[in-house]
């Protein structure tokens, strides 16, 4: 990591940085498994709520000036109505959790440990806000999706390491267009917790 800085920016802080990284997630959401055909325009609305909010948090990955990745996170009662249902349904208070909501990094700088500080900075805002359960969720693309390239290798190895444990019972649907859809589709999104303890 000798020339990524890692920065971790909250409420006003992340409005410098909103159009750099609602470009940034545009490309690598392109990519397998989220195929995400997205626009500038909601991708800076969507990232706002992480600017208004006063227990947020977006680590910012950049080569010098240029921002190369970002994670966010912020309390699951903050994020969007779909997410609350299906934890509460398993037994998880809402309002004990800390959700995490996508990491994005370039290519060229995977490999590095970056995926690793995003996870650090975000479990120290969460126990720094008082949250002793983290989780994210993930797509689920069938096995034989056409667009799975060959080399595609999940990171559920690398979720596991960090203590995540994968949760199949547990799901939110999401809706996006995909590239070249005619319309949006529904998405099986499964989750991922990390415990106290783990």
């Amino acid at each position: 990591m000798n020339e990524i800085a890692i920065e971790a920016v909250n409420g006003k802080a992340i409005e410098r940085y909103l159009q750099d990284l609602a470009a940034l997630r545009i490309e690598v959401f392109r990519e397998y498994p989220y195929l995400y055909e997205g626009s500038l325009d909601y991708e800076a609305r969507y990232l706002r709520d992480y600017a208004a909010s006063e227990r947020g948090v977006v680590v910012i990955a950049r080569d010098a000036e240029r921002v190369v990745g970002a994670s966010t996170a912020l309390p699951l009662t903050e994020h969007s109505e779909q997410l609350a249902p299906a934890l509460a349904a398993a037994g998880y208070a809402p309002a004990r959790v800390y959700y995490f909501g996508e990491s994005v990094l370039r290519a060229s700088y995977r490999g590095r440990g970056v995926g690793h500080a995003f996870f650090d900075r975000r479990e120290a805002a969460a126990r720094r806000h008082g949250f002793d359960v983290t989780c994210f969720c993930a797509v689920e693309r069938p096995a034989d999706h056409p667009a799975r390239p060959a080399d595609y290798v999940p990171h559920d190895a690398f979720w596991t390491k960090r203590g995540y444990t994968k949760r199949s019972d547990i799901r939110a649907e999401f809706s996006w267009l995909d590239i070249g859809a005619a319309a949006q589709t529904e998405k099986s999104m499964v989750f991922w917790v990390k415990e106290p303890g783990r």
